[in-house]
């Protein structure tokens, strides 16, 4: 059985298509994309558990967190 992990990264409206083609040259996938509580665009991306895409997965939560800080005018 396959097992999954999931991730949410915020969109910029601008900057849409290379923030999900970076993604998924990680191997994530997009499932969908929402009105975020604050009025953006939020995606939310999985991704099987396992092999080489978990060795980037610290990475790739790094940069979504620091994604979101921007996002949310904190950095």
């Amino acid at each position: 059985m396959t097992t999954w992990e999931y991730i949410t990264t915020p969109l910029l409206i601008h900057n849409t298509a290379a923030i999900l083609n970076n993604w998924g040259s990680e191997g994530w996938e997009l499932v969908q994309i929402v009105q975020g509580p604050e009025g953006g665009l939020v995606a939310y991306l999985k991704r099987p558990v396992g092999g080489a895409a978990s060795a980037a997965a610290s990475a790739g939560a790094a940069a979504a967190a620091q994604a979101a800080k921007q996002f949310e005018g904190e950095a």
